[in-house]
């Protein structure tokens, strides 16, 4: 965001840079002016800074090592993109997360209690007080990207095509191409926050403006969408549970099956519809490879959405659902988020590598 068309690793940490405010954390590059943007052409020009893979270490690992004058400093970034482990200036260690013993994170600690009905459960019972207010601005500020995504040139134009070319009166058509608009305008640099999911903007979208556009085609209570977007987070961070924090499985697909599984609880899905939806969307596109935050990631989040709605029509409007044993699928929807996230976690380490390499070649 903010670098006015420039892409690349090289370039988000020059532009860091250049302009960062470390403060504002994941909005790091809010305030970035044209000036600084052209400040960052030039000097990545130069070859101010360098990128290569590190080699043996955890998949969400990032160490900076930057010099002025005669300092030099270290900075290693663990586990969460947020998260700095190691601080290193001059020689002189400063922050050392790694040699303190730590507890499990809260987060992670309620990470460990859900499973698909606990999810379900809460979503039925939760006090719409207690969520009201992030979810709310989840509806505001994820709609108001992706109305920009619609007006706005940005990347490919994903959901512009896709609403210029399908069947506008389709619901399923709106869905998809609302949020591949919202992919279109945040991977083209537009600055306007995102309320995310796992992390990631996309995620955030992808698992919410579908089932904001299906209550809107049913004539949902306003009750019904907000408990209808928490299960479809809960459902993607349920699935993140299992896959980790970053990989090279597209973290679209865990999104879309939530936003599937949201859409379901519109219709007043069952347990088991729900599960159906889920077994079916992951048993059809479980292994989209990540390759990284680009202008294509909104064709993948349509492509998602689109088989997770059929996914959904599939289970609950069919009855039916693909059966254990057919591939990674297993006896329940929880067995197989569990299968499906072995299989992005572990089976695709050597993937991820891989595409790391080949993005880095010049």
């Amino acid at each position: 965001p903010n670098s006015g068309g420039l892409c690349g690793i090289d370039v988000a940490a020059t532009l860091g840079a250049v302009a960062g405010d470390a403060k504002k954390e994941l909005e790091v590059l809010s305030t970035v002016t044209p000036l600084d943007q052209e400040r960052t052409k030039h000097l990545v020009k130069q070859g101010f800074c360098t990128v290569r893979l590190a080699e043996g270490v955890e998949n969400l690992f990032i160490c900076i090592i930057a010099t002025k004058d005669e300092h030099i400093a270290q900075v290693e970034i663990q586990g969460s993109h947020t998260n700095i482990a190691k601080i290193i200036k001059d020689g002189v260690l400063l922050l050392d997360q790694n040699a303190e013993a730590s507890e499990p994170s809260p987060i992670e600690s309620y990470k460990a209690l859900l499973d698909t009905k606990a999810c379900i459960d809460f979503a039925l019972q939760v006090k719409i007080a207690d969520v009201e207010q992030i979810i709310q601005r989840q509806i505001d500020l994820n709609t108001a990207i992706s109305e920009e995504g619609l007006r706005g040139d940005w990347g490919v134009g994903v959901g512009k095509t896709m609403l210029k070319y399908y069947d506008y009166s389709d619901v399923r058509v709106r869905a998809c191409a609302k949020a591949a608009a919202g992919s279109d305008a945040r991977m083209g640099g537009c600055a306007l926050p995102v309320v995310i999911n796992s992390g990631s903007g996309n995620q955030g979208m992808t698992v919410s403006l579908p089932v904001i556009e299906y209550a809107l085609e049913l004539h949902s209570t306003y009750e019904t969408l907000i408990r209808a977007l928490v299960l479809a987070n809960l459902i993607a961070l349920l699935q993140k549970r299992y896959i980790g924090n970053l990989s090279a499985y597209c973290g679209a697909v865990c999104a879309a099956t939530g936003a599937a599984s949201g859409i379901a609880f519109l219709y007043g899905g069952s347990y088991e519809e729900i599960s159906n939806t889920i077994t079916n969307t992951l048993a059809n596109i479980g292994g989209i490879v990540c390759d990284g935050a680009k202008a294509s990631c909104a064709a993948k989040i349509a492509s998602a959405l689109d088989a997770a709605i059929f996914g959904f029509l599939l289970g609950m409007k069919e009855k039916k659902a693909f059966r254990s044993g057919d591939g990674l699928v297993k006896s329940s929807a929880d067995k197989t988020i569990q299968s499906v996230g072995r299989m992005g976690r572990v089976g695709m380490k050597c993937t991820d590598v891989e595409i790391l390499n080949i993005m880095l070649e010049k």
